[in-house]
C-alpha cells in the first residue's frame, strides 16, 4: 500500500500595481476640466450640423415647388397641397429642430423659410434660413 502525502503550500502575497483612488480622481478631474474647456467651442459646430436638417427641408420644399409650377404653372402658398409633411418640432416632442413655413408665393415666385424652435446657442437670436425659386438659399438670422 503507497502513502498518500499532502503538501500543502502556504499562499504568499502578490502585490499588485495599481493606481490608488486619489490618482483615478485627479486624473477625472482634468478630463473634467478639459472637457469644459472643449464645450464651449463645440456650440458652433452643433449649430452648423442642425443647420443641414433646415436646408435639407428647404430643397426638400424647393423641389416640391417646381413640381408644382411644372404641373399647374404657378407656386404654392400651402406646404400640405405641396405633399411636404413637417415633422413634429422638438417643442411638440418630435426630432425636428427647424418650423418649415411659405412666406409667400405667386405665379412666378416664392421664398419658403425655416425658423429654430430652439436657441441652438442661448444668445436669444433663432437660426432662420431661406430659400426663392431660383434656390437661393440663405441664412437670414444667423446663430
Amino acid at each position: 500500500m503507497k502513502k498518500i502525502s499532502y503538501h500543502f503550500q502556504k499562499k504568499s502575497r502578490y502585490n499588485v500595481k495599481a493606481y490608488s483612488l486619489t490618482e483615478i480622481l485627479i486624473v477625472l478631474c482634468i478630463i473634467g476640466i478639459l472637457l469644459l474647456m472643449v464645450l464651449p467651442n463645440q456650440t458652433s459646430v452643433i449649430g452648423q450640423a442642425k443647420a443641414i436638417e433646415a436646408q435639407a427641408m428647404l430643397n426638400q420644399v424647393y423641389g416640391l415647388q417646381k413640381s408644382n409650377f411644372y404641373r399647374f404653372s404657378k407656386y404654392s402658398q400651402n406646404l400640405e397641397e405641396l405633399g411636404f409633411e413637417q415633422e413634429a418640432t422638438v417643442d411638440e416632442g418630435g426630432q425636428a429642430v427647424y418650423k418649415i413655413e411659405i412666406i409667400e408665393a405667386s405665379n412666378n415666385s416664392f421664398v419658403a423659410r425655416a425658423t429654430s424652435v430652439t436657441d441652438l446657442d442661448g444668445d436669444g437670436n433663432y437660426n432662420t434660413w431661406e430659400i426663392n425659386e431660383r434656390k437661393l438659399l440663405t441664412e437670414t438670422v444667423k446663430e
